[in-house]
Formats: structure tokens, sequence, C-alpha cells
């Protein structure tokens, strides 16, 4: 009995435990760029991925990169520019950053930073988009 039982609440026990947890978000990867402590200024053009987003965040991986500024330009012309001042270690990301205006096709984003990579070693940003 305790066997049918058990069979029957494993079922309802998942489904209630996967309807508590937030959605997780459909980010999409817009494009990449291998950075360097030698340059303080890079761009990532968004050539593949068609569309409105909400918002951006860029994912690090190798070393950390110290964030000052990131400028986002959009296909109809205007730019939205963020103050980061963080630093995002290797495998963390920056967080969410919501895309302000009607039209947020992004052409390209922009971003200033001082990467604290070892000697000869590179960061990786990936920069995702938010539908």
């Amino acid at each position: 009995m305790r066997s049918r039982l058990a069979i029957f609440l494993l079922p309802l026990l998942v489904v209630a435990c996967a309807a508590s947890r937030p959605a997780a978000r459909d980010w999409e990867m817009l494009g990449q760029r291998t950075v360097t402590d030698r340059v303080d200024h890079d761009v990532i053009v968004v050539t593949g991925a068609e569309g409105r987003f909400s918002a951006i965040q860029l994912r690090i991986q190798r070393a950390a990169v110290d964030f000052h500024k990131v400028v986002v330009h959009f296909r109809n012309g205007p730019s939205q520019e963020v103050e980061l001042r963080n630093t995002i270690r290797a495998g963390e990301a920056t967080r969410r950053i919501d895309l302000t205006g009607d039209d947020r096709v992004i052409q390209r984003v922009e971003f200033w930073y001082d990467a604290r990579t070892a000697r000869g070693r590179q960061a990786v940003v990936r920069l995702f988009g938010d539908r």
C-alpha cells in the first residue's frame, strides 16, 4: 500500500516543486570578445540576432574583468549608457541590465574595462540578450 501511495504522490511532488521555482530566463548569446590586459575598450557587434531584447547580460570566462562602463547602441540610432563599476570573476555574470526605449534591436555593445589576466592569459566576455 505504501509503495502505491509513493508512486502516486511522487509525480505530484515533482510538479509542485517545479511550479514553486521561478521560471528560468531564455538568454540568447549575441556575441563574444576575447579581451586582454593591454586594451581597455572593446566592441561586440551583434550580427546574427534579430528582434527586440528587454535586457542584456555579460558573462565572463577564463579571467576576471573590471568593468567601468557599457554602452548599448540600437539599430534606430540612440544608445544607452550603463555604469557598471563591477569586477566580474571568471564563471560569473553581470547583473541583468534592463534596456530602455521602444526600439531595442541591438546593433553593438561597447564596454570599457580592465582585464585582470595573468601574463599571456585572456578573458572571454560573452554578451547575452533576454527578450
